[in-house]
């Protein structure tokens, strides 16, 4: 599924052509998405300006006059902008025209995503952790948080809870560069590690993010172009392949029903 760098891609991608723009139109072809669409949405937006665009985890938040639109981009879930006459692609759920002619299309063939108003706040944003790439992010909380937690490091750190937006990807190359086994107790990684752990996750991110986010077979950012990040994966997707720093064949297990690839020799 898309992740943060990638939503962050598309935040970016998009933001010049509809920020200060007014709504003249939201068509929604399809509103059962994992959430249904806000019953009346494009009734409630139309007219209104775009005053600013910003990203919370891996939601897009996008502040009009009198609240605020919340999309998720779920599983397989893109933001296009396109021409208007552009013909609309099957899997089309949303398409939202602007004053300045700018025409930005939702794209979503699992249909996981949601696209939700509200006046006020939004409650799904409710308890997430701290951003990765701010200074609230940092080793000591990591190894505050996972005292005494038996579960292992991966799904640690992917908890929203714990840090918001390191998703599966983003993880197994970090914990990569820490020299950190994916299966290892949270609350068995000293603070050192976790500084390590934290700096690498940072750095993973902002990497990805500079580079476009990672090549999915359903991502493409912004502008319908897909991302680059991938050419530099070191174990992510390459179980049973010779690891980059020692040569030797990665292994490949399930952790929190998710496949996670590591260097048995690296990794500790």
């Amino acid at each position: 599924m898309p992740e943060l760098p990638e939503v962050e891609t598309t935040l970016r991608g998009i933001e010049p052509y509809i920020a200060g723009a007014v709504i003249d139109k939201l068509k929604v072809y399809n509103g059962s998405l994992r959430w249904p669409v806000t019953q009346g949405i494009s009734e409630i937006v139309k007219g209104q300006r775009l005053l600013s665009l910003r990203r919370r985890a891996k939601y897009l938040l996008l502040q009009l006059e009198q609240g605020s639109m919340m999309i998720h981009l779920g599983m397989s879930g893109s933001l296009r902008l396109v021409d208007k006459n552009t013909e609309r692609r099957k899997h089309d759920h949303i398409e939202m025209r602007m004053s300045n002619g700018a025409c930005l299309r939702y794209h979503d063939p699992r249909r996981f995503g949601a696209w939700l108003w509200s006046e006020g706040e939004h409650h799904q944003l409710d308890h997430l952790g701290p951003e990765p790439l701010t200074n609230e992010f940092s080793g000591e909380r990591l190894y505050d948080l996972s005292r005494k937690r038996k579960i292992a490091v991966k799904p640690f750190i992917m908890d929203n809870k714990t840090v918001v937006g390191v998703g599966n990807i983003y993880a197994s190359e970090a914990l990569f560069r820490s020299g950190i086994r994916p299966d290892r107790e949270a609350g068995r990684v000293s603070l050192q590690r976790y500084h390590v752990l934290a700096s690498n996750i940072k750095d993973v991110l902002q990497a990805a993010i500079e580079q476009g986010g990672t090549t999915l077979r359903d991502f493409v950012n912004g502008n319908g172009e897909p991302g680059y990040f991938q050419q530099t994966l070191a174990v992510y997707g390459r179980g049973g392949e010779p690891c980059v720093a020692c040569g030797k064949a990665l292994s490949e297990i399930r952790l929190g029903q998710r496949s996670s690839v590591f260097c048995g020799r690296c990794q500790r």
